[in-house]
């Protein structure tokens, strides 16, 4: 896989395919881009697991917090590494040791660790890294382009939304 680049259906097919989410480095200052993420995709029906240690057994956002990944109690399909790009490493190896096996490694913006994505993708895992799953979902689902981000063109005017009430995004829109 070219770490570079990600084909749309690529990065599609995992949101897609994936429910429950663990996001290694929650936090619970609601100023924290992780906890912006975790409430984005909690809002968009994913089931998210928060992980972080100095948190566990809090609850944020109305989940359970786990100390580490092998606490939570059921499969995962997707580790989202909130970390930085060395932690990335032992993170990336307690997802290895899951059975069964997450079916992703998510590194977020900035996060890259080459050899941990090897070490994933050897044992079947797709691996995206230094991507941010909430602007991915935004961008393919079409969101974005509701406050002028893909049209090049920004403006004041609302969006006419179809339909009465909140209009739900969906990844499924033609390619």
């Amino acid at each position: 896989m070219n770490h570079d680049n990600y084909p749309n259906d690529y990065i599609r097919g995992i949101l897609q395919s994936v429910k429950t989410i663990a996001l290694v480095g929650a936090s619970q200052n609601s100023a924290r881009p992780s906890w912006i993420v975790m409430k984005y995709l909690l809002e968009r029906g994913y089931d998210v697991i928060p992980i972080n240690p100095g948190l566990a057994g809090q609850e944020l956002l109305g989940k359970r917090v786990y100390g580490s990944l092998a606490e939570v109690p059921g499969p995962i399909d997707m580790v989202e590494i909130f970390r930085n790009s060395e932690a990335a490493g032992p993170i990336t190896d307690e997802a290895l040791a899951l059975n069964p096996l997450p079916k992703v490694i998510w590194m977020q913006l900035s996060v890259r660790n080459d050899e941990a994505a090897k070490r994933a993708e050897a044992k079947g895992l797709q691996v995206v890294m230094d991507r941010c799953p909430k602007i991915e979902f935004g961008r393919l689902s079409g969101e974005i382009s509701w406050q002028g981000v893909n049209s090049r063109m920004i403006s004041a005017k609302k969006p006419i939304l179809s339909g009465k009430g909140f209009q739900k995004l969906s990844l499924n829109r033609p390619r």
